[in-house]
């Protein structure tokens, strides 16, 4: 499954993060450092591998709730999420597709200056992807049916009032500073003891120092673990 999410199996090309054009390349795609053209998740097989590792955690020690990623992209992430579900015959927790479906906000004056100098916006050419597509993404694993639920809007809108209760695992992948706070400042609080938060972007500067901030403001002290140069995660212990 992970293998075709990530399309190793047919190595498309990827598109490049501002219109440069490369060949494939095994070790960019298993780190999730290209934007392939045709795969269904750009993050890549290391960030795959933590995802499952984290769900089946969550399942083997009886953490309670539901798997929420914010910003889906082409849905891979949540496929996956809701395949390991499947796999395991759980039929009592959904998957989450948090998304604009739009790309990602367009800076103004008022936005955070770290989002301003970023302009994340200007490739949201190639990140813009339709609710309709990602849902036929589901459709094609045959995974798409009551357990997983949409919410589709910008994240200030839509978290706050989002219909969940308690969350097992928290992926978030909004690249700015004001995204990941959102995220973090609505359902952060609905994240079980046990549960795990999974932060896409901590490579870049605006997600990074959102995580940072949040931690700070709320006395968050366990420990950030790497998963590759990109992502990270922690377990929630309080």
């Amino acid at each position: 499954m992970k293998r075709v999410l990530a399309n190793v199996i047919y190595e498309d090309a990827p598109v490049g993060w501002y219109g440069d054009v490369d060949g494939y390349r095994t070790e960019l795609r298993s780190s999730g450092l290209d934007l392939p053209t045709t795969a269904h998740t750009m993050v890549g097989l290391k960030r795959l591998d933590n995802v499952q590792a984290c769900v089946e955690r969550v399942l083997a020690d009886g953490v309670p709730g539901d798997l929420i990623e914010t910003g889906v992209w082409r849905g891979g992430v949540c496929i996956l999420m809701r395949a390991v579900l499947a796999a395991h015959g759980v039929r009592d927790r959904r998957v989450w597709v948090a998304d604009s479906f739009e790309g990602v906000p367009v800076v103004h004056s008022e936005s955070h200056p770290l989002d301003r100098e970023m302009e994340l916006h200007r490739i949201n050419g190639v990140l813009k992807v339709t609710r309709e597509e990602v849902a036929e993404n589901f459709a094609r694993y045959g995974l798409l049916d009551d357990q997983v639920r949409f919410l589709e809007g910008w994240f200030e809108q839509t978290l706050p009032s989002a219909p969940i209760g308690a969350l097992a695992v928290l992926r978030l992948d909004g690249d700015l500073y004001e995204s990941t706070t959102d995220a973090l400042t609505h359902l952060y609080p609905k994240l079980s003891v046990g549960g795990f938060v999974i932060v896409d972007d901590y490579n870049i500067e605006p997600c990074r120092q959102a995580v940072t901030d949040f931690r700070a403001r709320h006395g968050i002290r366990e420990p950030i673990l790497p998963v590759d140069t990109c992502g990270v995660h922690w377990r929630r212990a309080a």
